[in-house]
Order: structure tokens, then sequence, then C-alpha cells
């Protein structure tokens, strides 16, 4: 039995070291939007810090921002101090590991734009096969090394063809 009343994805949130830097990468590169702010939060007693939120109790959440970017899911970004704090970036391929993709409508102009920017590009384009068919996509990492996906795919995936569920797509978001 699916979870009652599931509507969709309504944010995805991810730890940042440094949140004014954060703030420039989302809205001054990729162009999302700031909707608003909180922090800080902490507890100097008790165990709600870890209860609540799963980090050590005396954690400090500096502050947090929330972003819209484009027509996909909400971010809410966080930076924290914590009491036991762990740096490793994971890779995609540890527990935990992840990355955000970005849909664009020219694959192309925003691969150059991000160049143009500064930003790493991990390897080359990529054009997938299979039920991927008919999408570019390209890495690409944060100034903190977290990392992200751009991706394209203005024709459709060849999956679509025959499928009797699709994926999300920005320019169908309701199919």
């Amino acid at each position: 039995m699916p979870l009652p009343g599931l509507r969709g994805t309504d944010h995805i949130g991810f730890t940042v070291p440094d949140l004014d830097k954060a703030d420039d990468f989302f809205v001054r590169v990729l162009g999302c939007e700031r909707v608003y702010s909180l922090g800080p939060f902490q507890h100097d007693e008790g165990d709600w810090m870890t209860r609540q939120l799963g980090v050590h109790p005396r954690t400090v959440m500096r502050r947090l921002n929330f972003y819209r970017c484009g027509f996909g899911s909400n971010f809410e970004v966080f930076e924290y101090d914590p009491a036991d704090e762990q740096r490793p970036q994971p890779r995609n391929s540890d527990l935990g590991g992840h990355h955000l993709a970005f849909y664009v409508d020219d694959f192309d102009a925003a691969l150059e734009y991000l160049r143009a920017e500064g930003i790493e590009i991990m390897g080359d384009p990529v054009a997938s096969a299979n039920a991927s068919a008919g999408q570019r996509w390209v890495y690409f990492r944060s100034p903190w090394g977290m990392q992200f996906e751009l991706v394209s795919y203005p024709e459709g995936k060849a999956y679509e063809q025959d499928a009797g569920t699709l994926l999300w797509h920005p320019l169908h978001p309701q199919r």
C-alpha cells in the first residue's frame, strides 16, 4: 500500500560548509531564487537535535536557506556548526553519495556558461543509450565539491515510447 496522500517531492535538503558561498553559487551562477532563511537553531540541553535531526546534541544549525530553481523541486540548504564534524564529500559510490541534476533546454549553451563561470566540469558530455537514449548529460562540481549534473533531452527519452509511467519532465510536469 502506498504512502497515503503522496503528491511528490517537496524539497531536497543538504549541508554546505559555507552558506554565503553556496548562496552565490545557487543565486548568481545557477539562477535559483532564495525564498527565505531561518536560524540559528541550537539546544544547549537535552537530546532534541539527536532525536529530531540525527546529529550530535550540541550541534548548532547556523542557518538554512530555501531555494526555488526553475520548475523543479525546492532545496533546503543548511550550514551547521557540528559538535562532531565529518568533512569528506561522499562520492556517488559511497553510502549517502548523491548528486543533483538540473534540466536545461540548451545543453551546449548551459555547458559553455558553466565553463565561463570557472565551474569544474567532470569529464566530457555523454549521449545516453538504451532507455535513456535522447539524453545528454555531464557532471560538474560546486565550489565546495558537491556533485551536480547538467541534463537535457528535448525530444524525450527512448523509454517513453512504451512506458506505462513517465518520469517527471520540466516541459510536461503533469504527464
